[in-house]
């Protein structure tokens, strides 16, 4: 397993420097830069090979389900850029989330978990797929708790429906917990994610959530070890994957915050015997 997370920086680095920023924080996977020039994207792959660096993921953050045709185009051709970085970089996975038919790109809306959206995202991650056509990277979805895929199974249904080798999983068991149930059944959800879909896992995200007593149901994102997720189990199904699968960080607000919660992880990992790069 290797962990990851971003380089919180006031500028651009250069190869080299962004190279040392990983090694300085005991990262040993890594996010590629978001640069769409190809030498640019070689020098840093150059560097991040020579030092074992791995390159987990390359973002696709946009809406290719967006209602307006306008924006839908706009992202799917950046999408496709994407996964197109993310093959020149061999990359584990270009990820997206599927999108949304509402206003916001990442919201919900009551178009998001119909038979007519999920036809959509089927057609939509064919269209980026078969136009790149990667051979070292694969395109994959994020879940999420008001798009598909929103559950274990729903997942299943796309990887069965998209039938397109280069499409696989990126797992985030936190943006799975929607509920009481949930939230404190997490450890047998973990399991069951790696059960149904560990030999198409790609990359996954490392976060926590917590439940509060406010009313109605109110749950929170927040730094890993503080919330509810059992880290032990899900960093033991980790170990049981890939040696090179990235754990990768996301979402906090400083350089002191990422410390914290690698050491966690960290922490976690030595307690199950599970080692990280």
């Amino acid at each position: 397993m290797r962990l990851g997370g971003p380089i919180l920086h006031g500028g651009k680095l250069d190869p080299e420097q962004w190279v040392r920023a990983h090694a300085e924080r005991r990262y040993s996977a890594a996010y590629l830069p978001d640069f769409d020039n190809a030498a640019l994207i070689q020098d840093y792959v150059r560097e991040a090979s020579k030092a074992n660096l791995f390159i987990a993921e390359v973002g696709a953050w946009s809406n290719p389900l967006s209602a307006d045709p306008e924006t839908r185009e706009r992202a799917i051709r950046f999408c496709k850029k994407k996964l197109e970085a993310a093959e020149l970089a061999g990359a584990r996975c270009c990820v997206n989330i599927s999108g949304s038919r509402g206003a916001q790109w990442d919201g919900h809306d009551p178009a998001n978990l119909t038979d007519d959206t999920f036809t959509l995202i089927v057609d939509t991650v064919r269209a980026i797929i078969d136009h790149v056509q990667p051979e070292r990277t694969y395109y994959a979805l994020e879940m999420m708790q008001w798009m598909y895929p929103d559950s274990v199974e729903s997942y299943v249904r796309l990887i069965e429906a998209i039938d397109r080798r280069a499409f696989a999983v990126h797992l985030d068991p936190v943006n799975l917990i929607a509920s009481p149930q949930l939230y404190y059944g997490n450890s047998a959800l973990i399991e069951h994610c790696f059960t149904k879909l560990g030999p198409h896992i790609r990359s996954c995200h490392a976060k926590d959530i917590t439940m509060s007593q406010q009313m109605t149901v109110h749950l929170d994102e927040t730094r890993p070890g503080l919330g509810g997720l059992d880290y032990a189990q899900y960093v033991r199904q980790l170990g049981k994957l890939h040696p090179d699968m990235p754990l990768m960080l996301e979402h906090l607000e400083s350089e002191t915050e990422y410390q914290l919660a690698a050491s966690y992880i960290r922490s976690v990992a030595e307690e199950v015997g599970v080692q990280i790069q």
